[in-house]
């Protein structure tokens, strides 16, 4: 039972929301401004959130009949009968009222602008897929992970932290989050797009065509590789060419692959997140101690 809540909560993924508050965190600390109290909370806040959202995703899905026999994506614990429906929504208000608890954690920090966009974050996870209007049904998703996962973040966690919250940096840093974050549902909707089509859900891949899909995730490492070069060049050039190594060859591997075998490239996206979240760290440090 414990594999599949584990399963549920879509490990894979969870890099995706984790890597941004490392980031803003590794500007702090940069900047003398570094709190791990709030770096932990955010983390976590972070986390519980994906993993309520991951489970909504999964109730829901299957509530609206588009999570069905035969699908090609990893096992979905509510439609393949592994936790009853009214169990998997249990889980999901229950994570959400973690992510609410840590996140009422942050407020003497925050103050009313945070409980505000705490609000927001709390409202966007749920209504991604339920709602007269879900969000990822409608081609809305890659905006909301845009947002959710790269430019809220990075900009919320620094300033939680002592910065100012409209830094050009910091917001550049956030697009580049977001740009990676959005590359891993691409990976989703493009091996979905036949269900996802049937199931009159549109998606990015349904409406653009898989062509658009994958040219979309490929320009979207190369814009995030640009931000290195706000650093020195040295640097920026090494980074950016070990990290585009690793994102072109995944994409690569993408075009090339059907159905279930497209599964892997999700991790793999998500890692190359992580990979290009510890480059742009060293570059930082480099930029400011050579």
């Amino acid at each position: 039972m414990l594999s599949t809540w584990i399963s549920a909560a879509r490990p894979r993924t969870l890099p995706t929301s984790l890597a941004p508050v490392i980031l803003a965190s590794a500007y702090a600390w940069s900047r003398n401004i570094f709190s791990g109290r709030i770096t932990l909370l955010c983390a976590l806040f972070a986390v519980a959130a994906q993993i309520a959202s991951n489970f909504g995703n999964d109730y829901f899905d299957y509530r609206n009949g588009s999570d069905r026999p035969g699908r090609v994506g990893p096992r979905r614990a509510v439609a393949s009968g592994d936790i009853p429906p009214k169990t998997m929504l249990a889980a999901t208000v229950a994570t959400l009222a973690v992510a609410v608890f840590l996140g009422c954690l942050l407020l003497p920090a925050g103050g009313w602008p945070l409980f505000v966009l705490g609000c927001v974050i709390v409202i966007s996870a749920i209504w991604y897929s339920a709602g007269p209007y879900p969000l990822s049904y409608h081609g809305l998703g890659e905006i909301t992970v845009f947002i959710f996962f790269g430019l809220v973040p990075v900009t919320a966690v620094f300033w939680l932290q002592g910065g100012e919250w409209f830094d050009m940096e910091i917001l550049a840093a956030g697009v580049a989050m977001g740009l990676l974050s959005v590359d891993i549902l691409l990976v989703n909707n493009y091996r979905d797009v036949e269900t996802d089509r049937n199931d009159g859900k549109r998606t990015s891949a349904v409406i653009f065509g898989r062509k658009a899909v994958a040219l979309s995730y490929l320009s979207n490492g190369i814009v995030a590789s640009s931000f290195f070069f706000w650093y020195s060049p040295l640097p920026a050039v090494a980074a950016a060419a070990v990290f585009l190594c690793s994102h072109i060859a995944a994409w690569r591997g993408i075009v090339k692959k059907e159905g279930a075998e497209l599964n892997a490239y999700i991790g793999r996206t998500a890692m190359n997140q992580v990979l290009y979240t510890l480059l742009l760290i060293a570059v930082i440090y480099l930029d400011n101690n050579i």
